[in-house]
């Protein structure tokens, strides 16, 4: 990550305020939540550094913040204030997908950025080059690989796009990336947030995996639960499948693999004896599975020290002496105070007690990224000066607790040969043979069953979260000399919307929003209050008029307080006055509101799946459903069944 620290780069001379990465957007840092969504956003905004000017309808700021003190690490927080009235394409295809295409369409939408390394210095490069620096930030807002790509209406709706962790190239931990979402939509006070569930692990959907083991996706640990089914699949039919599979015995499963496959009898075996409790379902299995993996160290990353390794390679020094030098060099490196040290001055300063430069030599090549007591020793090349560096990291806290596995018992033999590629290597066949039912052994009636199911959990990729039952509305009496009402409005009598009755169903209202008002205001000042917050937000009530309160009918003069009471919800009923006004303006769908899916899965509403239209009839079927495989093409004339068989039918020509 120090590549990436802003301090450094020459390009930023501005002095800007540090946040700790860890803390920020919790309550008070920076920001009190305490006002709308859209009042939060401009309240953060006001501790950015504004890295751009309006141009071509985006603003961006910046937050610096503070990953590691010791070692100094930081990474960079964008926000992107995108104008849709400037916007290439005003609709919005997440919303689509996740089934918020009745939502209207929002003025502006703000991106939230974390940068990558490969994305970071795609943006340092263009801010250098002020003849592409435009087009190079309008760019980087499209950029794929961001550490964090999370993208929210001023409506308070919004989207994760993307968040890529350790295994992505990222510094940080996909974990440690969703904690920080998290807080971030919960002090901005957001509606509701969407995401599409595609994550992998070595080839596995994480998605099947956590949801037989613990009943959620992943992403469930911070509040995201079933928000829309592909291929027409509904929230009953996922939770039946995740408990179908949950509740699948071992019992079954080892009686039902032939003696072709005696793999799976024995991995079963082997994680029954390192349980200290018995595993009775497919869902305990997974579970103690997972739960181990979390628990064992990363061989591949970090390799504790060990002298007699080294040794085994070169006979020249003794394990001792080897071990010595090692600890002459961590000691050098504390001296340091967690600062990255050129091998020069490690070098220099290890000689007053080790006098064998070869001995240095070959440690200090020997030493990058292992563990020396409870310190990692870090090497990396300075990509300015070309040097390579070395520094410590404390990591005490972060060192797998091994008494959390290894008990006192006989097992602890057997417990300790179990090494995390094994354990990746065993799911890895649990995913395949089981939950994918790659076999030909099984009893037809489980597969089938598991295959089903596996299905379903899989065509769930749609995961949303209610952030507004964390921060419900505050129905205070009144704040100082002013009183809240929470409104909300309907679009009537429109030529074009609402010409028909199945058209006006469907214009459901906007979300209530907050109004703050003086204890002394009239239905006049209510009116302009609310006309002038709903212009603000929705693109398509530009042109909204007033015309009436439903249940109320007060005059313009009324006091509002002395007819309703303060916290009450009110509906404003009106019309656009501009001529010509039609759903492409208005809500999220656009010109889908003629688009037809009539699908064999059941499916109705556009779900993001690839999908061919009838060329006759012009209605939408999934690819899936057709058996046209994914790596083949779309037909360019394609005529469904049904009108098939119509033409099949017709009058021969005489």
């Amino acid at each position: 990550m120090s590549s990436l620290d802003p301090s450094g780069c020459k390009k930023r001379k501005r002095v800007e305020r540090v946040f700790k990465f860890k803390a920020f957007g919790e309550q008070g840092y920076p920001i009190e939540s305490c006002g709308t969504f859209r009042d939060n956003v401009k309240a953060l905004l006001e501790y950015g550094n504004v890295e751009m000017a309006f141009v071509n309808g985006m603003t961006f700021w910046s937050f610096q913040l503070e990953v590691h003190r010791h070692p100094p690490s930081h990474v960079l927080l964008f926000v992107v204030e995108e104008s849709v009235e400037a916007s290439l394409n005003r609709h919005c295809k997440h919303c689509i997908y996740v089934g918020w295409g009745d939502h209207m369409i929002c003025n502006k939408k703000y991106h939230f950025l974390v940068p990558s390394k490969d994305t970071m210095t795609a943006f340092l490069s263009y801010e250098g080059n002020h003849s592409n620096i435009v087009m190079g930030k309008l760019n980087f807002v499209e950029l794929n690989g961001h550490t964090m790509h999370g993208v929210l209406h001023s409506n308070g709706f919004g989207h994760l796009l993307c968040i890529n962790g350790l295994e992505m190239g990222s510094d940080l931990a996909g974990h440690v990336v969703m904690e920080f979402w998290n807080r971030l939509c919960s002090c901005l006070q957001a509606r509701k947030v969407s995401l599409i569930d595609l994550a992998k692990h070595k080839s596995m959907d994480m998605r099947l995996l956590h949801g037989v083991a613990y009943g959620r996706s992943w992403f469930g640990q911070w509040g995201y639960h079933f928000g829309r089914g592909s291929f027409g699949v509904t929230q009953q039919m996922y939770q039946k499948a995740l408990d179908a599979l949950q509740n699948i015995p071992l019992c079954i499963i080892a009686q039902n693999i032939g003696t072709s496959n005696m793999e799976i009898p024995l991995l079963l075996s082997r994680y029954q004896t390192l349980s200290s409790r018995s595993l009775v379902t497919l869902s305990d299995l997974l579970r103690f599975m997972l739960d181990l993996k979390s628990r064992l160290p990363k061989e591949s990353t970090l390799h504790t020290y060990n002298p007699r390794i080294l040794v085994e390679n070169s006979c020249r020094w003794s394990p001792k002496r080897i071990e010595m030098a090692a600890r002459v060099i961590v000691e050098s490196l504390k001296k340091a105070k967690f600062r990255w040290v050129s091998r020069q001055e490690v070098r220099d300063a290890a000689r007053a007690y080790v006098g064998d430069t070869g001995l240095l030599d070959f440690v200090l090549k020997s030493l990058g990224n292992h563990v020396v007591g409870k310190y990692l020793v870090r090497r990396c090349l300075n990509p300015v000066t070309k040097v390579l560096e070395y520094c410590l990291e404390d990591i005490s806290n972060a060192l797998p607790n091994q008494e959390e596995f290894i008990t006192n018992d006989s097992k602890l033999k057997t417990r300790c040969k179990i090494s995390r590629v094994q354990l990746m290597s065993d799911m890895f066949c649990i995913y395949r043979y089981i939950l994918k039912g790659q076999t030909k052994d099984m009893d037809t009636t489980i597969t089938s069953t598991i295959s089903l199911a596996s299905r379903i959990i899989l065509d769930s990729k749609y995961f949303v979260k209610d952030y507004s039952k964390e921060t419900p509305l505050k129905l205070e009496p009144q704040v100082g000399e002013k009183s809240k009402l929470y409104c909300t409005i309907t679009i009537q009598d429109n030529e074009d919307i609402n010409s028909h009755e199945e058209c006006r169903k469907k214009l459901v209202t906007t979300p209530y929003e907050t109004i703050m008002l003086r204890n002394n205001a009239t239905f006049n000042d209510l009116v302009d209050e609310v006309e002038k917050n709903f212009k603000e937000i929705y693109w398509g009530l530009k042109s909204f008029m007033f015309r009436s309160i439903m249940n109320l009918n007060p005059k313009g003069s009324d006091h509002v307080f002395r007819v309703t009471r303060t916290g009450s919800r009110l509906v404003f009923q009106g019309n656009l006055v501009e001529t010509g006004m039609s759903h492409e303006c208005i809500y999220e769908s656009g010109s889908r509101q003629s688009f037809i899916l009539d699908c064999a899965c059941g499916a109705k509403d556009d779900d993001g799946e690839r999908m061919v239209a009838c060329d006759i009839c012009e209605v939408w079927q999934h690819t899936r459903c057709l058996k046209i495989p994914n790596n083949e093409e779309i037909p360019n004339i394609y005529v469904c069944s049904r009108c098939e068989q119509d033409i099949l039918v017709l009058p021969a020509l005489p």
